[in-house]
Formats: structure tokens, C-alpha cells, sequence
């Protein structure tokens, strides 16, 4: 457990990931990830899953597997990551050398009352990561730690994952669209797939 003082600020961690984006292509997971991306600016390469908790992970490993070509950041929480502990062993499997996942861990549930998460007591979410065959991967609690990470997501040759340990707070909510159909629409014109 990573006392609150030596955790990042969310909206400063998501900017920091997204600062040089390029053409990099976005999947975010449930809730607070979401609007963490909205709150630097909607962008059609975003692929906001409202409502598909436990998946972010795997949403992002089957674009990386179809669009070799380019970068992709999964940007999730750790209560959703938890959810989907089954992805990272299929991530571990498949590596893709394109594929970036970044966890912001705050111990807490935040989508339903901010309860405790598993990750607040005994679950090291970096060490199933590695367990799981990925070896890139990043225990982050300062931005220095982050930026290099940043740099990483776009010039790295295997797979990558990230704990990002952040405040327990609930920054203003940004909202980005909601329609699924429009969401998907604009995204696949934004790769290409159109």
C-alpha cells in the first residue's frame, strides 16, 4: 500500500500519457479513466467503454493484434483490471509488441461508493502482470517514473504494463459522447477501417 501523499494526480497522469500522443489509438475503461481521457480533450481515436467493465484490456489487445501498424494505451482502473485478470495471462500469451496498458490504481471502487479495493491489501497487480508473461512491467508512483513510461508506449518492442498509483479523488466529470454506435462509427474512420 502506497500512502495518498506519493500518489499522482489523475488528470496530471493522463496528460502526461497523453501529452505526445501522435497517432496513438486509445481504449479507456469504465468511468473515471473515461472522463480522465475527455478531460484532455475528446479525440476520434478515442474508444470510450462505457459500460463493458472487465474488457478495456481485451478490447485493446484485439486492436493491437488487427493494427499492427500502430501504438495502442489501455488506460483503466484498477477495479475493472480486476475484473479482467484473465486478459493479462491472454496479453502474456499473445505479447504485442504494440499494445500499452496503464492501470490507475487508487485501492478504491470508485464506481460503486469508493470501498477498498483488492489492490489496497495483498493483490500486486505489476506482480500478476509479470506472472502472467509480460515483463515489461511498471510499478509508476511519481511523474518521472510515468514520463519515461510515456516514452515507452511509443517506441517499445514487447507488450507493456503499468501501475499507476493515484490520489483517491473524484475530480469533476468530464463527459464525452455517449452513443455507442457513433463512438465506434467515428472511430473506425479515425484508423481506417472504413
Amino acid at each position: 500500500m502506497i500512502a495518498n501523499d506519493c500518489r499522482l494526480d489523475r488528470r496530471v497522469a493522463i496528460r502526461t500519457l497523453l501529452e505526445k500522443r501522435g497517432d496513438l489509438l486509445l481504449v479507456t475503461g469504465l468511468g473515471s479513466t473515461t472522463w480522465d481521457a475527455a478531460s484532455v480533450g475528446d479525440d476520434d481515436r478515442n474508444f470510450y467503454l462505457w459500460g463493458a467493465m472487465g474488457s478495456a484490456a481485451m478490447v485493446g489487445l484485439g486492436l493491437a493484434l488487427a493494427r499492427p501498424d500502430q501504438r495502442v494505451l489501455v488506460v483503466t482502473g484498477d477495479g475493472e483490471m480486476l475484473m479482467g485478470l484473465g486478459s493479462l495471462a491472454t496479453i502474456g500469451v499473445q505479447r504485442p509488441p504494440n499494445l500499452a496498458i496503464a492501470v490507475f490504481d487508487n485501492g478504491h471502487y470508485g464506481e460503486t461508493g469508493m470501498q477498498a479495493s483488492h489492490t489496497d491489501g495483498a493483490v500486486a497487480l505489476t506482480g500478476v502482470a509479470r506472472a502472467c508473461g509480460i515483463e515489461q512491467a511498471f510499478d509508476i508512483a511519481d511523474e518521472a517514473a510515468l514520463q519515461r513510461f510515456a516514452e515507452l508506449v511509443h517506441s517499445a518492442d514487447a507488450a507493456l504494463f503499468a501501475r499507476v498509483a493515484i490520489r483517491a479523488e473524484e475530480p469533476p466529470r468530464v463527459l464525452p459522447p455517449r452513443d455507442g454506435v457513433r463512438l465506434k462509427d467515428r472511430f473506425r474512420r479515425a484508423i481506417g477501417a472504413d
